[in-house]
């Protein structure tokens, strides 16, 4: 059997370890060969390869991104896009897909295995954890890192000066990095897209920290939405899956404090540096677990699902259910952590 692996959307720590894993034990255990499709679903359909075999996996490990490179590309909005990936699939001789990516890279997986009949497992990758049917995706742990020590940093500085620090992180639509990191980093105040928020509530937790001689902190989501106002976006543009541009809220939200507190407010925004880097222990264990899983599924013929960490165990699940609907924070969850604030 020949197998091929792909990874698409955002880049995120650990996406090396799954592929490590997918070849190592394909290899290895199953005797299958193995063709590495560049640049997310632009490799099957265009029919970009690279060699994967035991020697191209050595030293990955460790490495952030992705060496298969990655990409948005959304083939189903392509000129003949599902006849290209069948073509080029046949052409190579590709019995099978491991399909590494979010919610739109595994969209297009359940859609292919579900309507078009090609064999896809899924591997769930996402820094920003809102893939439903998985307790967590790998990268979310390494981000989260990021961001807790960008927070203990600009503590100091923030109480240096006497200053508001607005940090706005990534997570799109859900809050689980803001909730995560500025819970794990001391924040005063965490905003998450879930639970929309009232600037003037924001501005009375600013002052009160204020009155107890402390610099106060905000972590922001880029995707959080003020209560009475709309999203904050960097510009209106889509990409191929039709998502606009997510960033800006901080600047906003730094700019509304300093204004209606009379206080100084400064914005971090941690952007790409949250994606970057190499994986934390935690997603390298968990990206080597999903890998080994998903050889696991392509032997045994279980095509259209996707392997998930529930509780401690890997488990098969549909794709179209982990991608049905996003996994996104409880207002419980949320209500937890209120008590930190202000």
């Amino acid at each position: 059997m020949r197998v091929g692996v792909l990874t698409g959307g955002g880049d995120c720590p650990g996406l090396n370890a799954v592929i490590r894993a997918v070849v190592r034990k394909g290899v290895q255990e199953y005797g299958y060969e193995f063709t590495g499709f560049r640049d997310g679903w632009r490799g099957p359909l265009d029919g970009v390869t690279v060699p994967l075999d035991i020697p191209a996996v050595r030293g990955i490990l460790p490495r952030g991104g992705t060496v298969l490179g990655s990409s948005r590309t959304n083939p189903l909005n392509q000129q003949d896009g599902i006849r290209r990936i069948k073509d080029n699939l046949a052409a190579l001789g590709v019995d099978a897909l491991v399909t590494i990516g979010g919610e739109d890279t595994l969209g297009v997986a359940t859609r292919l295995a579900d309507e078009y009949g090609i064999p896809c497992v899924g591997v769930p990758k996402t820094i920003d954890n809102d893939l439903s049917a998985t307790d967590y995706t790998f990268g979310f742990d390494t981000a989260v890192g990021i961001a807790t020590e960008a927070i203990d940093r600009l503590h100091t500085t923030a109480e240096s000066h006497m200053r508001v620090l607005v940090v706005e992180v990534m997570g799109r639509h859900s809050g689980w990095i803001a909730l995560h990191s500025g819970l794990a980093g001391g924040a005063n105040v965490i905003l998450i897209p879930e639970h929309p928020f009232d600037v003037d509530q924001v501005c009375a937790w600013v002052t009160s920290r204020f009155r107890a001689s402390y610099a106060p902190i905000v972590v922001v989501a880029e995707g959080a939405v003020p209560r009475d106002g709309d999203m904050v976006l960097k510009d209106q543009s889509l990409d191929a899956f039709g998502h606009v541009r997510l960033s800006g809220v901080g600047e906003w939200l730094a700019k509304q404090i300093e204004k209606r507190t009379g206080k100084e407010a400064r914005t971090t925004v941690l952007g790409h540096v949250q994606r970057g880097g190499t994986p934390s222990a935690y997603d390298r264990w968990l990206a080597t677990r999903f890998g080994l899983h998903a050889i696991d599924c392509v032997r045994d013929g279980d095509f259209g699902t996707m392997v998930a960490l529930q509780g401690t165990d890997i488990a098969r699940v549909p794709i179209a259910r982990a991608t049905a609907q996003l996994k996104t924070v409880p207002p419980t969850l949320y209500e937890e952590v209120g008590v930190f604030f202000g």
